[in-house]
């Protein structure tokens, strides 16, 4: 049964504990991990079908990295544990809050985790948040006291007695790790990475299939955690200085939709000569209701771009020609990842093949392709549960309603089971007409240097610089290795061989020496990366075990009550009668 008190009794003296369900996840498994689904973003919806030349990377659980930087009580955050770890946690150490973020496809790990607190810490509050939150009755599924749904910062502030209205500080944290493409495993010394920035959660926009959106109040809701330009600089200024970054993951649905906050940033950034790189998620209505100079300006080097599908029924690309903006921005050197959705409501087998050759005719740098998925709290599941085409629990797992395997309602056109063919050979087909993502990406970073290397500002100049330096050099190499492993591939192959010589043509003496040197060591790595995935191998990300300052002034307490609790005191026997206490006896 659901609890309904506001707050909890001890407020900011509470424990917490907050974790991300357990792993392993590039498996199949009795607690819903699919091997399908693994714990990666690129690997899973983007560069799945690529092999060795996949971009292989991890991203933290934010949500519980921004719930810990900004409650008062002590909290420990447990991400990407296994099992074990999870369980040995739970034993040894006590808690008064336990809280666990989720996806909806992980609700097996999620009622196990449930059933472990009940059995080791029955007193403790069990909180569940994330996506899966949106589950209809997930109350009657799991064993939790309170189902989070939302803000969560503002929940736990609320939860804990604090004042939720207080300021937003923002974790100071990278946005990846464990980056690796064509077997080998990048760098992540700082500078590397881009830290992680979080200005608004949800969407005004929409969608009728967007989980987001839905989750944070549906169309026309969104919340604003950094409402001006100057409140994001200065976030920003903070993780340069911090973190040692001039790059920034921008994790907001619509970050330029908010003209008036991102214009205000630009000037600030031209006021103060920051040559940041950023990496959006925009519409392509709203990019392109700005200028290639504002966008420039704003060091806007990546866009992740809903394409969604030809004649779609989405106003956000209403008379605007996609390929024709993708090329445009590619000539600037801003890389796109496009995303085209398969199954639309007028997709049919017939069809099919003309809507992921429209898709893959827009070379992008890279494209993810996922199935339209009636998430629970969205218009659309709504639409199929009122229709009465969503499949039972019976009929369908909802470990599989992930996007990358079926579809978890019947489909007015599509068999059940062609639909994950049609993905396959979307993929498929992408890889093979455009290439690996990896040499896409530096055509498009060799012509933003070509363009603008010689740009009269000396800030957007010295960006440009230091974004394509590696192209010079190691991604030279890289090109290099792969122009020798798509010899088979005569249409990719000299593609590779234009882009080379091209790297050759623009750097000279220095990037002909090194490539060859450098693409011996790729092509080597590619090799034996194949015969690594080959026999199966699988990635999983490693263990994070987080505390905030006052999770660690606690421990330091009781780590001091500890040692006074097992200090001995002995008896010091007196002297005998007529010898000295301070005498000494013996010889040293």
């Amino acid at each position: 049964m659901m609890k309904t008190q506001t707050t909890h009794p001890l407020g900011t003296k509470a424990r917490i504990l907050l974790s991300s369900v357990f792993g392993p996840y590039a498996q199949d498994d009795e607690y819903g991990s699919r091997k399908i689904n693994p714990m990666e973003l690129y690997q899973n919806q983007v560069t799945r079908l690529q092999g060795a030349y996949s971009l292989r990377m991890f991203h933290r659980s934010f949500a519980l990295l921004m719930i810990q930087a900004n409650i008062d009580a002590p909290c420990t955050v447990l991400d990407f544990p296994s099992l074990d770890r999870f369980t040995l946690e739970i034993k040894n150490q006590s808690y008064d809050i336990i809280g666990i973020s989720s996806i909806g496809p992980n609700i097996g790990k999620v009622r196990t985790m449930c059933h472990l607190i009940r059995a080791y810490q029955p007193h403790a509050m069990v909180l569940v948040g994330g996506h899966i939150a949106s589950i209809e009755n997930l109350d009657k599924m799991i064993e939790a006291d309170r189902i989070v749904k939302g803000d969560g910062v503002r929940w736990f502030r609320n939860f804990l007695g604090q004042n939720p209205e207080l300021p937003l500080t923002h974790p100071m944290a990278y946005s990846a790790f464990g980056a690796r493409i064509m077997g080998t495993t990048l760098r992540d010394k700082p500078g590397d990475v881009a830290a992680i920035l979080i200005p608004s959660v949800g969407c005004p926009i929409g969608c009728n299939f967007c989980s987001t959106s839905a989750l944070f109040g549906g169309k026309g809701r969104f919340i604003n955690f950094f409402k001006t330009g100057d409140e994001i600089f200065n976030v920003m200024d903070q993780m340069e200085r911090k973190l040692k970054v001039r790059s920034f993951f921008i994790l907001d649905e619509n970050f330029l939709l908010h003209r008036k906050r991102a214009l205000r940033l630009l000037e600030l950034m031209e006021k103060h000569q920051k040559g940041w790189t950023l990496n959006v998620f925009s519409s392509a209505r709203v990019i392109k209701s700005y200028t290639v100079e504002q966008l420039v300006g704003l060091g806007i080097i990546w866009v992740w771009m809903g394409l969604e599908g030809k004649n779609n029924q989405y106003r956000k690309l209403n008379d605007i020609d996609t390929r024709d903006l993708v090329r445009n921005l590619q000539s600037h050197g801003i890389r796109v990842l496009g995303s085209t959705i398969i199954g639309l409501e007028d997709h049919t087998p017939e069809n099919m093949t003309d809507a992921i050759e429209y898709a893959v005719s827009h070379e992008t740098d890279f494209h993810q392709f996922m199935l339209y998925t009636p998430n629970p709290g969205t218009p659309l599941y709504e639409k199929h549960k009122k229709a009465g085409t969503l499949f039972s629990e019976a009929e369908f797992s909802m470990a599989d309603a992930h996007g990358q395997y079926r579809f978890n309602y019947r489909h007015p056109h599509i068999d059940s089971g062609m639909e994950g063919r049609f993905l396959i050979n979307a993929f498929t087909r992408d890889f093979q007409i455009n290439g690996p993502s990896l040499g896409r990406l530096i055509r498009t970073m060799l012509k933003g240097w070509q363009r603008y290397k010689n740009h009269p500002d000396k800030r957007i100049r010295e960006r440009y610089q230091w974004d394509t330096a590696p192209i010079q050099t190691i991604y030279a190499g890289a090109v290099w290795a792969m122009k020798k492993r798509f010899y088979k591939n005569k249409a990719t192959h000299q593609k590779l061989n234009i882009l080379l010589k091209d790297l050759y043509r623009e750097f000279g003496w220095k990037t002909r020496i090194v490539a060859p040197i450098t693409g011996i060591y790729c092509l080597a790595a590619i090799i034996n990366e194949e015969r690594r995935l080959k026999k199966g191998w699988a990635y999983e990300p490693e263990t994070f075990y987080e505390k905030n300052q006052a999770a660690l002034a606690l421990e330091q307490r009781e780590m001091v009550r500890k040692k006074k609790t097992i200090t001995l005191n002995f008896p010091v026997p007196k002297p005998a009668p007529g010898i000295c206490a301070s005498s000494k006896s013996g010889s040293y």
